[in-house]
Order: C-alpha cells, then sequence, then structure tokens
C-alpha cells in the first residue's frame, strides 16, 4: 500500500523566482501583443489591458528579484542585473536558468541566523523576522506594488518631447 503526502509543496526562493520570471515573460507576450494590435487594426484597448497587466507583473517581478537577491546573498550587481533583466522582453527565462544552473537560487528562505557574521546585522535580523511572517511579508511587497502601480498610472506613461 502506497501513501501519498497531502502536504503542500513549500515554495522556496527557486520555485517563487521561477514562477514570477515566467509570468513576467508571459506578460511580455500580452503587451507586444496588444502593441501588434494596436498598429494593426487600431484596437487601443488591447495595449490598455496587456500594458497593465505587464506592468503589474514586472513591478511584483522587481519585488521578487530584490527579495530572492537579499534572500540568496547575492552581490548588489547581480540583483541590479536580475531587476534589469525584466526591462528586455522575455530576458527573466535565460536568468532564471543561469541562476539555476550555477546554484544562485539553491536554498531555502534565511530564517534561521547561523554563525555567519553577517546574521548579525540589523538588516538580516529584519529580513528572518520578516521571512518568519511570510503573510505580512507577502501583504507588504503587494501593498508596495500597489501603491507603486498606482502611482505610476497617475502619473500616466511617459511623453516624448517635441
Amino acid at each position: 500500500m502506497t501513501t501519498t503526502s497531502t502536504a503542500p509543496a513549500r515554495l522556496t526562493p527557486k520555485k517563487l523566482y521561477r514562477i514570477v520570471a515566467i509570468a513576467e515573460a508571459i506578460t511580455w507576450t500580452l503587451l507586444i501583443t496588444g502593441l501588434i494590435l494596436r498598429a494593426t487594426i487600431g484596437l487601443d484597448i488591447a495595449v490598455t489591458i496587456g500594458g497593465s497587466i505587464h506592468g503589474f507583473v514586472f513591478l511584483a517581478y522587481g519585488a521578487t528579484a530584490v527579495l530572492t537577491a537579499i534572500n540568496q546573498r547575492w552581490s548588489v550587481g547581480l540583483g541590479l542585473l536580475a531587476v534589469v533583466t525584466a526591462i528586455v522582453p522575455y530576458a527573466t527565462i535565460p536568468f532564471d536558468m543561469w541562476a539555476h544552473r550555477t546554484g544562485k537560487l539553491e536554498g531555502d528562505w534565511r530564517r534561521e541566523a547561523t554563525d555567519d557574521p553577517r546574521d548579525q546585522r540589523w538588516f538580516d535580523r529584519l529580513v528572518r523576522w520578516m521571512l518568519n511572517h511570510p503573510y505580512l511579508l507577502a501583504s507588504l511587497i503587494l501593498l508596495a506594488v500597489v501603491v507603486l502601480f498606482t502611482v505610476l498610472l497617475i502619473l500616466g506613461p511617459p511623453v516624448p518631447k517635441a
């Protein structure tokens, strides 16, 4: 007799990063499709819908990349590169594949202090505290993304200077 576990799969940094990196690439397709529809048949709403979805997921990817970079103790440069990949269509996918292949995404969330001297710094203690309160952390990240998204919607698209 075989028993199967009904425990949900844990959301590791690797899984979270991969899900959001793929979602960001998919939303590029929505935006590009909207741009094509607007150019070919004048369907402006397609850009509004695709662009809005992409914009929200773009910001969520940025937040996820920063959280992952902090948790995995990536260098500032590598963390910035992860964020910048969202600017180039579909670039989050090869970055994710590279990070996976090189072990940059290995490991669990850093919820416990270790002998590493960096774990004694106030920032690392704060990160551990937030990781030990995942619903609060997710709510704060979601709130930050929603606020930034709303501000950017109010400001509107960049207007080229004539």
